[in-house]
């Protein structure tokens, strides 16, 4: 547990479910009023998005343990970040899906939250996975990397995959696994204090890690899959000093979508959805997409929805052989329009003949 005294009485938000803290600084410093105020209008709306950690944090003002209090009541954390584009990004939540299609893929995403708030999250995203043919069985692997960085906090994930695939009632089940480390670091010299020679408090970085498992399943079929996930399988507790540790909860994913062919040929509609929750919280996120393909080029246009959370807006095609996405997410909860977050996403996929002694082993870009 973290314990912290003298914070200053600023635009401080504290991690429920987590190990956070954001300092937002006013032009008038120093009116705890007027900040009690704007957190307790815009509290859901915020929680929702940037509180990820659990952390029990000790106090010498009332006002910040009456303001933690109705942070623990309407909190929605989770550990991992979002992505809007989660649907090009799977390997991020699911081993099974790496090496899905017969193609090197390789994927790098960045998002900006909160836009226009000082200390506000930002998550960069890096993975590559390939498919290969061995011992009579298709496989995948991958790797990735995550920083996610949060005021005083930066979390990191690094992570290497591996999937089996096997036909299954006329399609392919993915069945894959992962490990890796998660990386904690606290940046003391971030955060401001009135009183900077507590003992309680540190000024300095408090780093930790731990080792990290993850397992899921990936079917598809024709024009339709389906996919479920378990990440921290063991729900690391990761220490942070000698007195300070991390708990990451156990969150559990269920993907699924389906290809519609319209009357012209080069359209199609692409609903999806991403469900996941830690036992305790929930978020889904649901997408439809308009997209036209002509030969090796596509255009996407297309809105997501999360229940209580945001809207949120998209846009991409393909340029020179690279995939780009870009997204605006607005949320519902009383945040400005300008305030909302921006994601982008470019990929980039070679074809790879996954071939047996001159006889071709598939008849689609997704492995059959």
């Amino acid at each position: 547990m973290i314990d912290r005294a003298g914070l200053e009485i600023r635009y401080t938000l504290l991690g429920y479910r987590g190990f956070e803290s954001l300092t937002f600084r006013n032009k008038v410093i120093g009116e705890w009023r007027q900040a009690a105020l704007f957190f307790l209008r815009h509290v859901d709306a915020i929680i929702s998005r940037i509180v990820r950690y659990y952390c029990v944090l000790r106090y010498r003002f009332v006002i910040i343990l009456s303001l933690m209090m109705l942070f623990v009541q309407s909190a929605f954390a989770q550990y991992d970040p979002n992505f809007s584009h989660y649907f090009d990004m799977e390997p991020s939540y699911n081993p099974a899906s790496v090496g899905k299609e017969a193609k090197i893929n390789v994927t790098a995403a960045y998002a900006l939250n909160f836009a226009g708030f000082e200390n506000n999250p930002r998550t960069m995203y890096f993975g590559a996975d390939i498919p290969f043919y061995a011992m009579k069985s298709y496989h995948g692997v991958g790797g990735q990397f995550m920083n996610d960085q949060i005021g005083a906090f930066k979390h990191q994930r690094l992570t290497v995959q591996y999937a089996n695939k096997q036909r299954l009632f006329g399609g392919t089940l993915g069945i894959g696994i992962q490990a890796g480390l998660l990386l904690e670091t606290f940046d003391g010299s971030k955060i401001d204090v009135v009183d900077t020679d507590d003992p309680v408090f540190t000024s300095g970085k408090l780093d930790g890690n731990a080792v990290d498992l993850g397992a899921g399943l990936y079917y598809m079929r024709g024009r339709w899959y389906v996919g479920a996930s378990v990440l921290h399988i063991t729900a690391p507790l990761i220490q942070l000093g000698e007195r300070n540790e991390l708990q990451v909860d156990r969150t559990y994913y269920l993907t699924g979508g389906y290809n519609i062919k319209l009357r012209n040929p080069f359209l199609t509609i692409h609903p999806s959805a991403l469900l996941r929750t830690d036992g305790s919280n929930f978020r889904a996120d649901v997408t439809a997409r308009l997209v036209y393909t002509h030969e090796k080029r596509f255009m996407y246009a297309g809105v997501s929805y999360s229940p209580t959370n945001s809207v949120t807006a998209m846009i991409g095609g393909s340029l020179y052989g690279v995939n780009l996405g870009y997204s605006y997410e607005m949320y519902t909860g009383g945040i400005s329009l300008g305030h909302g977050s921006h994601e982008l996403v470019v990929s980039y996929k070679v074809d790879i003949n996954l071939v047996k002694k001159g006889r071709n082993l598939h008849k689609s870009v997704r492995i059959l």
